[in-house]
């Protein structure tokens, strides 16, 4: 049997009633509502860093991390009010039914891109490698969920999705993506170029798998998987921060260029970082072109 998708299903789901309803200055409305929300969550995600950020650094524990996920999930739960309030429509972004499948699937691909990375480094000889050694889990663990669950919600389900609704896909995709790499910038050890290929490799792919999925489910696991790998698995620096606690030991060689070895930023500034996520971020955005979510779901007709 085959379900047959009809013209008012087709396209990606980015809010059609209530507050952005057909009409004049729609992408005011949509502008007005996505600043609210950001603000909004950054509130939750400045929460969720509190506990996280120190836990990261000092090894954490177990009660920790759980405080961070209950953050998190409070956050999730929060958005999911706000939106059936002021849009008329429970969020799709965030359907329960698909999420362990899909976080499960992210966070596979997520760690599987971060290790080739890291594994182009090695091979381009670079990078150093050694351990193992003993090391808590617990922090990189609870800094992986803050940063994969509540920077997906802020990036792609707020930014992304609302400035889809005010300008369409295009626009969103560049500006989120850019936004997302400038973030960055206030980072220990970031310069323009890691916030450029934070940027492509990250913005432009983590918001493929959203735009892929219509949810946020693999964009989070994509992104926290990405963040633990590259932290307590291969030991190297995440995001310009750099790591205490870690399986592995991973850094750049003495006088390594730092446009392969990505310098004190780790990983994700590197020349294989880049080719890894873009060339993700292009087959994934494709894939979500072929499906026809780049173009918002029709609206409601009566």
């Amino acid at each position: 049997m085959t379900h047959e998708i009809t013209s008012d299903q087709a396209g990606l789901e980015v809010g059609r009633q209530r507050f952005l309803h057909p009409g004049p200055l729609r992408w005011l409305r949509a502008l007005a509502w996505m600043i609210l929300l950001f603000v909004l969550f950054s509130v939750v995600y400045a929460g969720a860093q509190a506990v996280a950020n120190p836990m990261f650094k000092k090894g954490g524990h177990l009660l920790e991390v759980l405080e961070v996920l209950a953050i998190c999930c409070a956050g999730f739960g929060l958005y999911a009010v706000v939106v059936k309030l002021a849009e008329g429509r429970w969020p799709e972004e965030l359907n329960l039914r698909q999420m362990p499948a899909e976080l499960a699937i992210g966070l596979v691909i997520g760690a599987l891109m971060l290790s080739a990375a890291v594994g182009g480094l090695y091979l381009l000889g670079v990078y150093d490698i050694s351990g193992p050694r003993p090391a808590s889990v617990w922090g990189t663990i609870a800094m992986a969920i803050e940063s994969g669950f509540m920077e997906e919600l802020i990036m792609r389900a707020i930014l992304l999705r609302l400035l889809m609704r005010a300008f369409g896909i295009w626009p969103a995709l560049v500006v989120q993506a850019a936004l997302f790499g400038a973030l960055h910038l206030a980072n220990p050890n970031a310069t323009p170029v890691a916030a450029a290929a934070i940027a492509v490799e990250a913005g432009l792919m983590l918001a493929g798998f959203y735009l892929l999925t219509g949810r946020l489910w693999m964009s989070v696991g994509v992104h926290a998987a990405w963040n633990f790998t590259q932290g307590w698995v291969w030991g190297a620096s995440v995001s310009g921060i750099p790591v205490t606690e870690s399986w592995l030991v991973s850094k750049p060689k003495p006088g390594a260029p730092e446009f392969l070895s990505g310098g004190a930023f780790g990983p994700e500034a590197s020349l294989p970082a880049m080719v890894v996520g873009t060339l993700v971020a292009i087959l994934v955005l494709w894939m979500a072109w072929k499906q026809g979510n780049f173009k918002a779901r029709p609206d409601v007709t009566t």
